[in-house]
Parts: C-alpha cells; sequence; structure tokens
C-alpha cells in the first residue's frame, strides 16, 4: 500500500544540520503526491574563517554522512537526495563519482540524485553551454573544489564569485542584494549560464528573477537538484515559478 501523502515518491533528504534554506525550497518544489524526508548530518555551527577551517567541516560532514543515510532509510524512501552540494563536488568527476556510489550502497541501491550530476544535467538541457559562471558561499579551497569539478566534465569557469561566509547557518544570512551584485559579478558577457552552488543560499527565486532580465539561464542548485530528482524518477510535473528549468524541462 503507498504512502498516503507520498503516494508516488517519497524522497529521502540528507542535508546538514545547520541548514535551514533547503527544506522549505524543496518543499515549495514538491509536485502533488511527492514528499521530502530529510535527515541531518550533525555539524557545529563554528566559525569558518580560512581554508583550514572549512575543510574541517567537510571532514565532520563525511563523518557523519552515512548514519544519516542510515537514519532516513527506516522511512523507506523512494530515492534519495543530496541536500547539500559542497561534498559532491569534491575530489572533481571522480571524487562525485565515488561518494554517488557510496551513499547507493548505503542506501540498499535506491537512485541518488546530487548537485554534482544535477548541475552538468542541467546545463546540458540548455544546448551546447560550455563557458558558466558560479556563486558560492565556500571558502577559495571549496572554490577550487567546483572549478575543478566542472573542468573535468568538459565546462570552464569563468567567473566565480565565493561570498566566504563565515559560518555554517551564516550562508543562510546573506540578503537578495548580496546575491544579486554576485550574479552581476560573474556575468561576464563570455558567460553562457549562471549557476549557484550551496544549498543553503537563499537563491531558487532570484534565479528566475535574474534569468529573465540577463536572459540566459540562471540556475539556483536547490532548483537543479531537485528538478533532477524528479525526472530521475520519472516525475515530468512541471513547477513554476522557479524559473526555465522546471517550467520547460
Amino acid at each position: 500500500m503507498p504512502d498516503i501523502l507520498g503516494h508516488r515518491m517519497k524522497f529521502g533528504v540528507i542535508a546538514p544540520s545547520t541548514n535551514t534554506i533547503v527544506q522549505p525550497e524543496f518543499g515549495w518544489m514538491a509536485p502533488l503526491g511527492v514528499t521530502n524526508h530529510f535527515s541531518r548530518i550533525h555539524i557545529p555551527d563554528e566559525p569558518l574563517a580560512s581554508d583550514a577551517d572549512f575543510e574541517r567541516l567537510m571532514v565532520r560532514i563525511r563523518a557523519e554522512l552515512l548514519q544519516a543515510v542510515d537514519r532516513v532509510m527506516t522511512a523507506r524512501p523512494g530515492a534519495i537526495i543530496m541536500g547539500m552540494s559542497s561534498e559532491t563536488f569534491w575530489g572533481g568527476l571522480e571524487g562525485s563519482l565515488d561518494l554517488k556510489a557510496k551513499i547507493g550502497d548505503r542506501a540498499d541501491g535506491l537512485p541518488v540524485a546530487m548537485g554534482s550530476d544535477a548541475s552538468q544535467a542541467a546545463l546540458r538541457r540548455y544546448g551546447d553551454i560550455r563557458k558558466i559562471g558560479v556563486i558560492t558561499p565556500y571558502m577559495p579551497i571549496g572554490d577550487r573544489e567546483v572549478i575543478k569539478f566542472f573542468s573535468d566534465c568538459g565546462f570552464e569557469v569563468v567567473a566565480i564569485e565565493g561570498l566566504k561566509c563565515e559560518s555554517p547557518t551564516a550562508i543562510a544570512h546573506v540578503d537578495p542584494k548580496t546575491l544579486r551584485d554576485a550574479v552581476l559579478k560573474v556575468n561576464d558577457p563570455q558567460v553562457e549560464a549562471i549557476l549557484q552552488v550551496g544549498t543553503n543560499l537563499c537563491f531558487a527565486q532570484i534565479a528566475p528573477i535574474a534569468e529573465f532580465w540577463l536572459d540566459k539561464p540562471v540556475l539556483a542548485i536547490n532548483t537543479v537538484t531537485y528538478w533532477h530528482a524528479l525526472r530521475m524518477n520519472g516525475i515530468e510535473d512541471k513547477v513554476h515559478r522557479f524559473g526555465s528549468l522546471l517550467e520547460d524541462y
């Protein structure tokens, strides 16, 4: 017998305990009959003032990640979504593939949607895009990992704006004006599409506004990841208010 509310799909979502943006944004995008069930990776909300601080945060995430998968599996989801993006880009394409395999194995072979896979899949839906601009909340070490991943996948990061947020929870405090200015900074004439990464940045409702004015794809990581999760599981509903990706593809 199917779940009463999630009769089409129950997504098990893995997210950091400090993240306050990805859960509501995923909730806004969920079609009728699709539900999201979050399991949290416990991390402290400690200051991020350097590359070393950011690396320590990533080590803590890796130590807790698979236990979070175990917890959400008790809800018997139909698929897993990584509701965080930094770890999915770490180590380039090879690191991303290894992470997906580990999560899939721990989740008894369920489909796994990750920001890394979703980003390149979304960019390719718009045609022969090769040159991109990227916005992140990360320290420079995180930005370098993002650049390496996209380079491995055949894209050139022409411009990147790392906001160097001072703590994990502070990422959710970045205001719309700062995000607008970041879009403008990476909108180099060569840039064919703009991508925001970092699931705790509140960008899903800003992206379609920027997309309209700039007349090029502007993609929020939460929108991209949820779109990918829906489509890879055969859910083709068009969702409005979040830009062309969910409306047209």
